[in-house]
């Protein structure tokens, strides 16, 4: 096992520790030591496979046999065998939830991106759908994960990954303009620096002070089209990159694409998302 499934590994140990406790009293109760059993996972309605190799991973922790029939990020009809597992029954049992839980959270995540990617595309095909840091804690890099499985992009993993300049930090600079100079001056050169505003003004400002990604933060669909028509005129639409954030969802994500931004965030990718309604059937051997 190489490093980083170890650490992979490792952490789904700690998620079956908080499930097992001191033990499955259930199954150790009612299933023989040496029981043996088989499973398969799959979906009970169409999707985008997600966290397939998570769930596998858990299976192997506890020392069973698993084979998957399916990548993630590929579209997967009901019924369709997605992971053959064998090994004991006991250990099919300890770790059925938490492998479900894994699948269910993540193919939903995936899928719902994979139909935004979709709705975008057909309006503007270079505009990309991104993910935002609305999402549980420790259960990030899952989540993220899942977005691209979708074909979104994740964004920022973490604050450490890019400078992006919000609102809350506008209030405790004097401009849009000192802020960009300030990290401009103390972050690496190799860091992309993103600001958002809520105005034209602070675009236009924004855009002149350096910002490689201006985000248009709660802005209509409607002003984020007169906005980006305004810093084109100005000769400030090319060489930048527009996002637009805040109040987006399914319904109204088609609008924003044809406002002609570079990139869509959405908040609901993560945070409010409908599981996949997935089952593992298990037979005796």
């Amino acid at each position: 096992m190489n490093k980083t499934k170890q650490m992979e590994a490792d952490k789904i140990k700690e998620f079956l520790r908080e499930d097992l406790g001191y033990g499955d009293i259930t199954s150790n109760t009612l299933i023989p030591h040496d029981q043996k059993a088989k499973a398969r996972l799959y979906f009970k309605e169409p999707g985008v496979a997600s966290g397939l190799e998570e769930a596998a991973l858990v299976f192997e922790v506890l020392g069973c046999d698993v084979k998957q029939l399916a990548d993630d990020g590929s579209h997967v009809q009901p019924k369709q065998t997605l992971l053959e597992i064998f090994g004991s029954a006991r250990a099919l049992l300890s770790g059925e939830r938490l492998a479900l839980n894994f699948v269910c959270r993540m193919a939903g995540i995936a899928t719902q991106t994979a139909r935004i990617v979709e709705i975008v595309a057909k309006k503007n095909a270079k505009a990309r759908v991104a993910a935002t840091r609305k999402t549980l804690p420790g259960l990030r890099v899952y989540d993220k994960k899942a977005v691209v499985h979708g074909g979104g992009d994740p964004h920022r993993f973490g604050l450490d990954d890019c400078v992006l300049i919000k609102d809350n930090h506008l209030k405790l600079v004097p401009s849009v303009t000192e802020a960009v100079k300030r990290v401009r001056t103390g972050v690496s050169f190799t860091k992309m620096v993103e600001i958002e505003v809520r105005t034209v003004k602070d675009a236009e400002e924004a855009a002149l002070a350096g910002a490689d990604i201006i985000m248009l933060d709660n802005m209509s669909s409607a002003d984020i089209r007169k906005c980006l028509s305004y810093l084109a005129e100005k000769g400030l639409r090319d060489g930048f990159l527009f996002e637009a954030s805040g109040g987006i969802t399914m319904e109204n994500v088609s609008e924003y694409a044809d406002s002609g931004v570079d990139i869509i965030s959405l908040g609901a990718l993560t945070h409010s998302v409908r599981g996949l309604d997935v089952k593992l059937e298990i037979e005796m051997i």
